[in-house]
């Protein structure tokens, strides 16, 4: 029986590896585009920058460190410099669509980050396993600009899972059919500000959009929604109307009604103060309450002759008057200056003057 050489000892105590297998090994050297590692092989593993990452740009040395452990797989025994290719990506991809069946089979919801804007979708990776969404399955309504995603987290569920044919699924429609399933009209909701426009804002209910119109954001006037809104504030809010895939929101809720105890607040022979908010040539409308506003005709504001409203009255002026006809069907309210200042028939007069003038 031969001795066997040096060379032939320190080959067997070396362990065997093959192509396919995945094997400890801890980092020796870095740079910024290739790592080396002792994999316990009589030659060192090379795991090249596009087998790291799927970033191309990415500086390896401010990944991992020398002394690091690493868990690979070998790509190729011999490259033909002496050096065995490994894979660190595709072995982490492997778990992740493993992790990704499990999902597919108990259908359980995803979130992830938008790691890229394709042009039929969306891609998304969890656990370095991609994940496409494609564009009929990103919302539940047409959308043809789809970059405001990039770099959005989302929720999705699995609804094809095909790895051999590289057909990973990702659906996010289904998740917001059933989201806005949940919602009901007259229904109070948190949201948050997602968008402001000069008509109203749109608010995030939790991955289903609603419409905060401007007409709906205060029982009294909003001049400018960007000067009320923020994007990113937080508010509750109540569904007005669910009209297939539009949610229409308020901020009006009943509770705070204004013209709920208008009969009390309101009533005939009140006196109260209010806000001049606007005039007219026939009259001032006078503000007593966000979302109440009364008119103060011109024939209504002295005893002494009045031309127009602006020559006596302005804007943002506080007065002081008689409520003298309440309609709360048609939520009008009638108000009067001069019958604080006339006799107590000038009231039944003014009535009518303010009856007439109407007409």
């Amino acid at each position: 029986m031969s001795e066997l050489t040096f060379e032939q000892m320190l080959d067997e105590s070396f362990k065997t590896i093959r192509n396919g297998e995945v094997v400890d090994g801890t980092v020796i050297d870095v740079k910024p585009d290739e790592i080396i590692l002792n994999i316990g092989y009589k030659a060192d593993g090379i795991i090249m920058r596009s087998e790291y990452t799927n970033d191309s740009s990415a500086d390896l040395t401010t990944m991992v460190s020398v002394g690091d452990p690493l868990t690979v797989k070998v790509l190729k025994v011999n490259d033909g410099e002496g050096q065995v290719l490994l894979t660190y990506k595709r072995l982490v991809a492997e778990k992740g669509n493993e992790r990704l069946k499990e999902a597919y089979e108990n259908h359980e919801v995803l979130k992830a980050p938008v790691a890229q804007i394709l042009g039929g979708g969306l891609s998304v990776v969890i656990d370095e396993a991609r994940v496409f969404i494609p564009a009929s399955l990103v919302s539940d309504s047409y959308e043809k600009d789809l970059s405001k995603y990039q770099d959005q987290e989302i929720e999705f569920v699995i609804s094809e899972f095909n790895p051999r044919r590289n057909r990973i699924i990702g659906d996010r429609r289904q998740i917001l059919v059933a989201d806005r399933a949940k919602l009901q009209v007259g229904d109070s909701i948190e949201g948050t500000v997602k968008n402001v426009t000069d008509f109203g804002a749109f608010i995030d209910l939790g991955g289903v959009d609603g419409l905060l119109h401007i007409s709906e954001m205060s029982w009294g006037r909003v001049e400018n929604p960007k000067k009320v809104f923020k994007v990113g504030e937080t508010m509750k809010v109540l569904i007005k109307d669910i009209n297939d895939t539009k949610v229409a929101l308020s901020l009006k809720f009943p509770e705070t009604n204004p013209w709920a105890n208008a009969s009390e607040d309101y009533a005939v022979g009140n006196v109260v103060e209010g806000k001049v908010a606007r005039m007219t040539d026939f009259g001032a409308f006078v503000e007593l309450a966000p979302g109440v506003d009364a008119l103060l005709h011109v024939s209504q504001i002295s005893r002494a002759h009045v031309d127009k409203p602006s020559d006596v009255l302005s804007v943002g002026q506080v007065i002081t008057a008689k409520i003298v006809d309440l309609n709360e069907a048609d939520r009008k309210i009638s108000l009067s200056m001069k019958v604080l200042e006339a006799p107590g028939t000038a009231e039944a007069e003014s009535v009518e003057d303010v009856e007439a003038a109407e007409e």
